[in-house]
């Protein structure tokens, strides 16, 4: 795929057996699971924290908030870009990191847009839903 000027460059990642991407100005990084301790109480989405060199990272399970099955257990992390004023950083349990990829907005399905849901970007050998990270992380 030829890069334009307009395109954006994606973050492809694995949750089960499907494809999502998300904006890779909103990566900070990419680490793997700690160990992380649960918050009693919390919202279900929120598997627990984890010590990131000393900072507090909340670690989410985008499973949970996209309605998957959940057969695998993610051992990577991506840590998200902390919105101005927030403390500690947010990070994703994800299943696997698969590439980094420029796309073309305006080929982006846009029809079928949700709350979390951005849309969607044709592949060779399939679909990549393209997740909005403020939906997954509220």
């Amino acid at each position: 795929m030829s890069e334009t000027a307009g395109d954006v460059q994606v973050l492809e990642f694995r949750l089960e057996d499907r494809n999502y991407c998300i904006d890779i100005a909103h990566v900070d990084e990419i680490v793997d699971k700690k160990e992380l301790t649960p918050l009693p109480n919390s919202d279900p989405r929120v598997e627990g924290v984890m010590d990131l060199r000393g900072t507090t990272t909340t670690i989410i399970n985008p499973k949970r908030v996209l309605d998957l099955e959940q057969t695998e257990t993610g051992e990577r992390v991506v840590v998200l870009e902390s919105e101005d004023g927030e403390e500690g950083n947010v990070g994703w349990l994800i299943d696997a990191v698969n590439q980094v990829v420029s796309i073309d907005p305006e080929n982006v399905d846009k029809s079928v847009e949700s709350g979390s849901v951005r849309g969607i970007v044709r592949q060779d050998d399939g679909f990549v839903v393209w997740v909005k990270p403020e939906e997954i992380n509220n």
